[in-house]
């Protein structure tokens, strides 16, 4: 009986043993990506943590402020209602770095009569060069740096400056939303992959002091930071082709050299125009793209990545390998793991749809709506990640803006004509956790502007320069005093920042 009852339980472990060992052999050839697969998610959900974490910064901080404005063809309706935001938060002066052809908006921004705003009529060589001319014009010890179609919300002059009690803060990345964003499709999906940036990714960098790319959309630095580099911004060489885009990661990484820190500052909030169509979506994908490669892989060939903390070398890294790591899954899933039935086929979908909405959160929680275009983003995101990506890889040192045009106003899928009206756009749904755009439009809606002077400015600078590409430096002309200066700089901790040094790059 004792024989009997030990053979039946020495079958039974047999039994559940060889249960294990099917289960094992099932499960086996998904090791490998099932790995990969952790710690990407746990990389995820590091810095989405670290930046649910992070705060707005708080401090009395305030200096004089500068605004520049490197603008190229730019539609002059946009740029006139953006400049409304701007002159309604009243910074010391505006800068306006304009095409020489640009003459109507050259002539409507004269008409205003505000003494603060100067338009600067430049041969833009690349928006560096506007950049360097309005930079050295700029008197103020906060410099603003912003796109001629981005608009402010109310508080971001303000908001911004506060990171800068800290002297060793030399560039705040501000927070930022898609203008109009249900006007198109292709604006959600980019209001959604912003939404994540700026949520997930952005606040845990700069938490730690190193924000990879402060983007150029409304980027904030230090003067004092930027003087030392301002050459090495407007003449950047890769592999000996001068470059034309990707001035913003490239000022980021000079002043990160330099020994600054780059912080984000969440209650500093922008809106910019995005593409409504298809093809000018892709097209700044694809320059994006280029310009990160160019930034990242300077950076690590300086040695600047190694100095910056973990979450920033990781996210940049992670950037990088993009290609590769979607690559392999999405191999992985077609060849090995789909077995062309409907089941086989549905579940891999339903895995792509889940994975992608759960990273969705931050973005989902704040415009629920969005949900039924998952698939939409879902789609995009792999297309970012895998054809647009390698392309851009390979071809990263094709210089070129791809989506403005010396004989077109208005950058491609970005013009007025792409908008509705304020009244149409209010009269819509909320766009949840989105700055209203009612915020940024023209005075009336929450306040007038600052009193000016009635008195047009007088002597209003035209820089000259030739059409030949020379270093930025040699195409500027001196500043000419208009009528109204800007408030003389007041030094700043200066005993306490960081020298800045002369990088070579």
């Amino acid at each position: 009986m004792r024989l009997g009852t030990a053979l039946s339980t020495d079958f039974q472990i047999a039994l559940n043993w060889q249960s294990v060992v099917d289960v094992f052999t099932t499960v086996q050839p998904y090791f490998p990506i099932a790995i990969a697969g952790t710690i990407v998610w746990l990389l995820w959900l590091y810095r989405v943590i670290l930046s649910a974490r992070a705060k707005p910064i708080e401090s009395d901080f305030r200096s004089t402020t500068s605004l520049v404005v490197p603008s190229y063809h730019e539609d002059p309706d946009i740029l006139m209602r953006c400049l409304q935001t701007w002159r309604e938060q009243g910074p010391d002066e505006i800068i306006i770095v304009l095409d020489l052809i640009d003459t109507e908006a050259y002539d409507r921004i004269i008409a205003l009569g505000d003494p603060r705003v100067t338009p600067v009529l430049f041969h833009h060589v690349g928006k560096r060069s506007a950049l360097g001319a309005g930079i050295r014009r700029a008197q103020g010890e906060i410099l603003f740096l912003t796109d001629s179609d981005t608009s402010w919300t109310p508080g971001l002059l303000e908001n911004a400056q506060k990171p800068f009690a800290d002297p060793l803060v030399g560039g705040v990345s501000t927070q930022q939303n898609v203008y109009q964003r249900r006007t198109s499709v292709w604006r959600r999906v980019a209001d959604w992959l912003v939404n994540l940036r700026y949520y997930n990714y952005v606040p845990a960098m700069g938490a730690a002091g190193a924000v990879a790319i402060i983007s150029g959309r409304t980027a904030v630095y230090r003067r004092s930071a930027v003087m030392p580099v301002l050459e090495n911004l407007e003449n950047e060489f890769f592999l000996g082709r001068r470059c034309i885009s990707g001035d913003d990661g490239r000022l980021t990484w000079l002043v990160l050299a330099s020994g600054y820190k780059t912080v984000h500052q969440s209650s500093a909030k922008a809106l910019s125009m995005f593409p409504d169509t298809f093809s000018a979506f892709v097209k700044q994908r694809v320059r994006w793209s280029r310009n990160s490669y160019r930034t990242y892989f300077t950076a690590i060939a300086k040695g600047w990545l190694w100095k910056v903390p973990f979450v920033t070398k990781v996210t940049v890294m992670q950037i990088i390998l993009t290609p590769v790591t979607m690559g392999l899954t999405v191999g992985y899933l077609a060849f090995s793991r789909i077995d062309g039935t409907a089941l086989g086929i549905g579940a891999t979908l339903a895995w792509v749809l889940l994975s992608r909405g759960v990273r969705g959160f931050s973005h989902l929680k704040r415009n629920p709506g969005d949900i039924f275009i998952l698939p939409v983003v879902a789609f995009v995101v792999i297309f970012i990640s895998l054809p647009i990506k390698v392309f851009a890889l390979i071809t990263m040192n094709k210089q070129g803006w791809l989506t403005r045009h010396a004989d077109r106003i208005g950058g491609d899928g970005q013009t007025a004509s792409s908008l509705v009206s304020e009244a149409a756009y209010a009269a819509g749904p909320a766009d949840e956790g989105v700055p209203s755009d009612e915020a940024v439009t023209p005075a009336g809606r929450h306040g007038a502007l600052p009193p000016a002077p009635v008195s047009p400015p007088v002597g209003v600078p035209v820089a000259a320069s030739t059409a030949d590409v020379q270093p930025a430096t040699a195409q500027h002309v001196p500043a000419q005093p208009v009528a109204a200066q800007p408030v003389p700089a007041q030094p700043v901790a200066a005993q306490t920042a960081p020298v800045a040094q002369e990088v070579t790059a």
